[in-house]
């Protein structure tokens, strides 16, 4: 038996909710200091994914999950641009807004397009990501807006 079959349902979701926000880290790293899908994945696995920082052990993250979504974000990213745009009011195109969100839009548009996990679940998977990143803005609930409206368009038949 594997190490990942002796792990209880609760820890592997935990693994999988890990793996999306640092899927959303990475991203945002890609776009900022120019870096490689492959070189940010690396950096991430060997040295993030259950690290200790200042005594706080980082969580461990399900790093299937962790690359495909970055590598999904970024085949995809055209795609998934135009669906977070049409979610947006046309006055602020993805371009416009904070690149933490952009970054969470493309990592979740990412997860939508695989059609692998139930919509639903990607919503509330980055809504929490949102509230890790904004703990007391509104943030949380305008990402909830747009990802309904990016799933409803990528998979109508979820809802």
């Amino acid at each position: 038996m594997s190490e990942t079959q002796k792990l209880s349902a609760a820890e592997k979701r935990q693994m999988k909710s890990a793996a999306r926000l640092y899927a959303v880290q990475a991203l945002f790293q890609m776009e900022a200091a120019g870096q490689s899908v492959d070189s940010v994945a690396k950096e991430f696995e060997t040295h993030r994914f259950g690290a200790v920082y200042e005594g706080e052990e980082m969580a461990e993250g399900d790093s299937h999950l962790f690359r495909r979504i970055i590598e999904d974000a970024v085949n995809w990213q055209a795609k998934i641009d135009q669906m977070t745009d049409r979610a947006l009011v046309a006055k602020w195109p993805i371009g416009r807004i904070d690149p933490v969100l952009r970054a969470l839009f493309r990592a979740a548009g990412a997860e939508l397009l695989s059609e692998i996990t139930p919509p639903k679940v990607v919503i509330n998977e980055f809504v929490d990501v949102a509230r890790a990143f904004f703990p007391d803005g509104k943030e949380p609930k305008f990402v909830n807006a747009v990802l309904d409206h990016m799933a409803r368009e990528a998979r109508p038949e979820a809802f």
